[in-house]
């Protein structure tokens, strides 16, 4: 199985077919998409005027949507080692058994549902490595009251979610699962209170 960076490099390749390059765009969702796959794919096609169903796309757009995604990857993975590292430490001071903080990564292993979107077309407008470094800045501080992406404290319960957590608080602004682990207690009491209607889209 092709890995992440052989699929990088077949949608640079300007010799292969243009189907061949989106198909492997669309392959390198299957190793890292922050938001899902096909939320993240959407987002990928909102911001760089690429035709969701469109099989043959400017290869220019195709290359943009790409680093997009690859500079947000490499964000992840800075992460990672910070996190491994981390755990080596606690480790090493006796904490053998992660901390309920730790939830939350291990569900989104690889990068893939980082900041998840149920609705695959309800997510955040910013670049994906700007929404990521709101995310992770937001799990290394304090618990707040809002949205760590985009600061909006519009947090409502889903008992439905698609995917693990199945339940959980989602932002109505810009559409991620919001990790509990970031929100205060009273914050998660009041999302708990309301009730999520219809999501607007943010792309």
């Amino acid at each position: 199985m092709a890995g992440f960076r052989s699929l990088a490099r077949q949608v640079r390749d300007p010799r292969s077919d243009l189907a061949l390059r989106r198909y492997s765009l669309r392959k390198c969702l299957e190793r890292f998409a922050p938001y899902g796959h096909r939320a993240t794919w959407d987002h990928l096609c909102a911001r760089h005027g690429i035709g969701p169903e469109d099989r043959a796309p400017d290869p220019v757009r195709l290359i943009r949507a790409l680093e997009e995604l690859e500079t947000a990857r490499a964000v992840w993975l800075g992460y990672e080692a910070g996190f491994a590292e981390r755990r080596r430490r606690e480790k090493h001071d006796g904490l053998r058994r992660p901390g309920a903080f730790d939830d939350w990564h291990r569900r989104t292993w690889g990068g893939n549902g980082v900041a998840r979107c149920d609705d695959p077309a309800v997510h955040p407008a910013a670049p994906l490595a700007e929404v990521l470094v709101r995310l992770i800045s937001a799990l290394e501080s304090e618990p707040g009251t809002g949205c760590p992406v985009c600061a909006q404290a519009r947090i409502a319960w889903r008992q439905d979610l698609d995917s693990e957590p199945w339940s959980g608080p989602v932002c109505t602004g810009c559409g991620i699962v919001v990790p509990r682990s970031v929100l205060t207690q009273a914050a998660l009491a009041k999302a708990r209170r309301t009730r999520l209607g219809h999501l607007a889209s943010a792309a």
